[in-house]
């Protein structure tokens, strides 16, 4: 009935499912905003405000540091983080108090009520209101979410948010309920929830929302439709279960808190802060690995292909082109850079086999190219220039010199091998049968495209300057082509 459904009911284009959101995060940021002040009071309000407002970017440029290897548009992460501190926030808040009040009357105890909804409701709640906007990037903005460091940062962004609007209603009552005990600065219970929620555990609802996240992009790169529905379950189960076991670590006894926050979350802290360091570096790798490929086609030059694995060397070029063009050529270069991150993991994800086999991955593939291959005049260079003033590349490497092998400018001095020569994969230029398999055009020499001319390929038309190098479908393991 579903797939009927979807044949006769047309799907929304993008511009009307944005508007939707944004009418959807304008309305509940309205309501949150109003049911807040109403509980702390103005003045309560923009003490809490001014004080939750510390964390938010710290964790946000933490969050976006590990995704700058492949970034994600900056429209998608706001939109994460206006989710979770707005419409996540008001249905915790809504549903929390209505679970509770019911709990009570059914009960007559209200502290019992107090007790369950805060270690059995609340973590349910929070967690699955958090886990509803990865949700609709991982079924919206697919081409946006490519791996666990997607699903970190996406997480990351939506969970910042979400205790950022947490932060200011805890921290706004307990100035107001100073105000009323006129409670010095020291014993005040504001100094107490600020350094308990501000200060020792500024990563907890990331934390807990990162296990969601870490579900998603695993199934993101999952061939099996049981993985990709089952691991973002599992992600959330784990969320929700260390979200309670947070919240009843008051109950533990006198030393419960100190006990949970020593042995399980710091602990848990430093494993998610050495995954993500580890997906970072790995994910570079795919990119190096993956661009090698496309640069002994011609599409890039060799040098460029170590500088989009450095992270430093990307945003040196970055500073060379402004430098010398303005902010228009610093932004191009960094579309430049973008989009070489977004084809090699494209490819990458192909060869390993995505979730829906990349059937789109060939015209995908040539949107790519052709926007990298209009912006290389202006980022090729500075990319080249920052890959030898980073030692990327030998000192002796010309970064104007049009040859893509340094070896072949000094044959004294061994050059450097290949990603895909060091992972002993095939010559991309002869049929793999694992990738997308890349010929020079005719007449075409490998790192002399810009003095070649290009082979129409695809839907470009014969007014679009074309590209060294045709590209044939995506073969996967099992012999199906990627259209």
């Amino acid at each position: 009935m579903y797939r009927a459904l979807q044949l006769v009911l047309p799907r929304p284009s993008g511009t009307v499912r944005t508007c939707v959101l944004l009418a959807l995060l304008a309305a509940t940021g309205v309501a949150i905003l109003e049911l807040v002040r109403e509980q702390t009071g103005t003045s309560g309000f923009f003490v809490g405000l001014g004080l939750a407002l510390l964390p938010v970017a710290p964790l946000m440029a933490a969050f976006r540091w590990l995704g700058r290897a492949a970034p994600a548009p900056w429209s998608q992460l706001l939109f994460c983080f206006g989710w979770g501190a707005c419409t996540a926030a008001l249905i915790a808040i809504l549903a929390n108090n209505f679970a509770t009040e019911w709990i009570a009357a059914a009960t007559t105890d209200a502290s019992a009520a107090d007790h369950l909804g805060s270690v059995a409701i609340a973590p349910v709640v929070e967690e699955s209101a958090k886990a509803a906007a990865l949700l609709l990037v991982f079924s919206f903005r697919r081409r946006h979410f490519t791996g666990p460091a997607d699903g970190f940062v996406v997480a990351g962004f939506t969970a910042t948010g979400f205790a950022f609007t947490e932060n200011i209603l805890y921290l706004g009552n307990a100035f107001v309920e100073d105000l009323a005990d006129r409670s010095g600065v020291l014993e005040s219970v504001t100094m107490a929830t600020f350094f308990v929620r501000i200060v020792l555990s500024p990563f907890a609802h990331p934390l807990f929302t990162v296990l969601t996240g870490l579900g998603f992009g695993v199934a993101a790169v999952s061939a099996r439709r049981s993985r990709r529905i089952f691991l973002p379950l599992l992600g959330l189960a784990l969320a929700m279960g260390m979200h309670a076991l947070w919240n009843g670590s008051s109950q533990f006894g006198e030393h419960g808190f100190y006990v949970v926050y020593s042995c399980v979350m710091v602990p848990v802290f430093g494993l998610l802060v050495w995954l993500a360091v580890r997906i970072r570096r790995n994910r570079l790798r795919a990119v190096e690995g993956e661009l090698a490929l496309y640069a002994a086609a011609g599409w890039l030059g060799a040098a460029e292909v170590p500088a989009l694995a450095s992270m430093p060397a990307r945003s040196l070029a970055r500073a060379l082109a402004r430098r010398s063009g303005g902010r228009a050529a610093g932004r191009t270069v960094a579309r430049y850079e973008a989009d070489a991150a977004a084809l090699a993991l494209l490819r990458n994800r192909a060869r390993r086999g995505g979730p829906v086999r990349e059937r789109d991955f060939a015209g995908r593939e040539l949107e790519l190219l052709h926007r990298l291959w209009q912006s290389r005049a202006t980022a090729g260079p500075a990319l080249a220039r920052a890959a030898v003033m980073e030692e990327l590349v030998p000192p002796w490497f010309d970064p104007q010199d049009p040859n893509p092998d340094p070896a072949a400018a000094r044959t004294d001095v061994p050059g450097p091998r290949r990603a895909d020569q060091d992972r002993g994969a095939p010559d991309p230029t002869r049929g793999t049968g694992t990738g997308p398999t890349l010929e020079p055009a005719p007449g075409a020499t490998p790192g002399t495209a810009r003095e070649s001319g290009l082979r129409r390929s695809g839907p470009w038309s014969s007014a679009t300057p074309a590209g060294p190098a045709s590209i044939r479908p995506c073969v996967l393991p099992g012999g199906d082509e990627v259209r």
